[in-house]
């Protein structure tokens, strides 16, 4: 938790100034909810469970149940339902910034992830599915004026929705090497975060003819490399080497309910691919996920760790179950007819030519597995690309979720009842500061974007001649009266060089210093963000000053 001092405040103001111009250009009006609120909406749309530990709970002096908010759709939805009951009053965009709460696990990075921190939110609300398209355009529109305006460089990438639920949902994500999340991206301009990208799955094989697995002893091999060098050097194939493509991996992960409970999940996937923890733990939400301890092994029996598979030597299968009794999901690239090389659930043995929808079956299929650059997009616009972004931005189609739940109804044309459909749409305001910092700095201190910087204009008065300071005067009082924004480092008994060093660290994009030439009418002005000093004469700096 942070508090904010003078200039990071100002810096702040700047761009929620910018955000709320663009929400009323794009037809949205202000309110302002609580950010203590009480449990029964929350419990009503089932989040007050779904959020699991990331909420603050608490309770008052009567013992009555509150949480500190981490996003507000129930009571946006709650307060359109008191006011509005007919398709004329729709459609309606209404917004707010306020903080959130939430409690997370790994607070990191200092404002990008947070316990508090301030966000825009939006809501639309409209009666047909055709207004809900218009109004999530209008807000899409909205957010890329918005970082435009920012000076921010962002993509747009299909994204999961999470706790938020509903169905389209897209992130602005700002590229950046030491960005949080990974995303993917064709030259056909496909464009997805890994969590919601979904595996290009292949044809079916026939497996008519394919001959009966055959297990071998392969000591000393619980690794994936160990295998492929063993099955290399006791069976080699006449085509080519075994690789670890050939290989099925099959990883126990637990999973934690909201109930508490602790349910073990086997995955099979190709042994060249690793298990991404984020994307399993999109595809069994709102559960959370773990890797299985020893405990967990040492509990069931079945599970002979190095040497898992979902087929076993030792006896007939009972049905389709798995081998290990235990739910098993498969990477969607394991159709039937792939032949694969895997564990035999007895120690220090593997199987060859297992093949799946013969000698094995699968309780479901899952995207698990880790996105790598060069695999196919899903729009089949060519082969992908990774990068790294921060998320700036995330625009949501809710759908009927929350008005559902919480009763929000209007009369249509005909003086039917029906559900209102919904929107929502967030910026992290105090994420975007963070990312902003970060995309704009060097060795010595920030270079804050014109737009956003908490002044206009840094005016150092660099000596302690009194001259020095009438002239700072003078120039402060025509840059104010041009309209600029200034800041004046005005300490007598501070050296030239260090406040030129907290000029450069506070980043106001241009510097005037007025020193031993302010007496002939000459100044210098320092453009922060270029670096170059230009002398200037003093009655052409507020000129100087607005061209750059």
């Amino acid at each position: 938790m942070f508090a904010w001092l003078p200039l990071g405040l100002k810096v702040r103001r700047k761009i929620e100034a910018i955000i709320r111009e663009e929400m009323e250009n794009a037809g949205a009006q202000e309110v302002h909810f609580p950010a203590l609120l009480p449990r029964e909406p929350y419990e009503v749309t089932g989040r007050w469970e779904e959020y699991g530990d990331g909420l603050f709970r608490l309770q008052d002096r009567k013992g009555a149940d509150y949480l500190l908010a981490p996003t507000h759709e129930e009571v946006f939805t709650l307060l359109v339902k008191d006011l509005y009951s007919s398709y004329k009053d729709l459609p309606l965009s209404i917004y707010q910034i306020q903080d959130k709460y939430r409690d997370e696990a790994r607070p990191r990075a200092g404002l990008l992830r947070g316990r508090e921190f301030t966000m825009k939110d939006a809501y639309s609300f409209d009666y047909t599915d055709n207004g809900l398209d218009t109004s999530y355009q209008a807000q899409r529109d909205a957010y890329e004026r918005i970082f435009t305006r920012l000076g921010l460089e962002y993509v747009i990438v299909k994204a999961d929705a999470g706790a938020m639920g509903g169905s389209r949902s897209e992130e602005f994500l700002h590229p950046t090497p030491v960005g949080e999340d990974t995303f993917v991206r064709s030259a056909g301009g496909y464009a997805a975060n890994v969590e919601a990208y979904t595996t290009t799955v292949p044809d079916a094989i026939d497996f008519a003819a394919l001959p009966e697995p055959t297990v071998f002893d392969s000591p000393d091999t619980p690794t994936i490399q160990t295998l492929v060098d063993l099955a290399n050097a006791q069976q080699p194939r006449s085509d080519r080497p075994w690789t670890a493509a050939d290989t099925l991996k099959n990883v126990v992960v637990a999973l934690k309910h909201l109930d508490g409970t602790r349910e073990l999940l086997v995955i099979g996937l190709p042994g060249d691919r690793d298990v991404d923890l984020k994307r399993v733990e999109v595809a069994v939400a709102p559960a959370t996920v773990e890797a299985a301890n020893e405990a967990d092994f040492a509990k069931n029996a079945s599970l002979v760790k190095g040497y898992i598979g979902p087929w076993s030597a030792t006896g007939p299968m009972l049905g389709e179950e798995s081998a290990t009794s235990i739910r098993y999901l498969l990477d969607p690239r394991v159709v039937d007819g792939t032949q694969w090389v895997t564990g035999a659930n007895i120690d220090q043995k593997h199987v060859f030519g297992l093949v799946a929808g013969r000698d094995f079956f699968a309780d479901g299929f899952i995207e698990a597995s880790d996105v790598r650059a060069g695999d196919p997009a899903p729009d089949g616009s060519g082969p992908l690309e990774t990068a790294r972004g921060m998320e700036i931005g995330h625009v949501f189609q809710l759908g009927r979720k929350y008005a559902e739940a919480l009763g929000l109804k209007v009369l249509d044309e005909n003086g039917k009842l029906v559900t209102v459909t919904m929107g929502s749409y967030g910026i992290g305001v105090t994420r975007i500061l963070a990312v902003i910092a970060e995309s704009n700095n060097d060795e010595k201190g920030l270079i804050w974007p014109r737009n956003v910087a908490p002044y206009d204009v840094h005016v150092v008065a660099a000596g302690r001649e009194e001259v020095i300071y009438d002239v700072a005067g003078s120039l402060i009082e025509s840059l104010e009266a041009t309209g600029f924004d200034v800041l004046f480092d005005d300490r007598r008994k501070v050296s030239p060089g260090v406040k030129f060093g907290d000029a450069e660290l506070l980043g106001v994009p241009i510097i005037v210093i007025v020193g031993r030439s302010a007496g002939e009418g000459m100044v210098e002005l320092w453009d922060r963000r270029t670096g170059v000093r230009t002398p200037v004469a003093v009655a052409d700096v507020a000129l100087e000053v607005a061209r750059l």
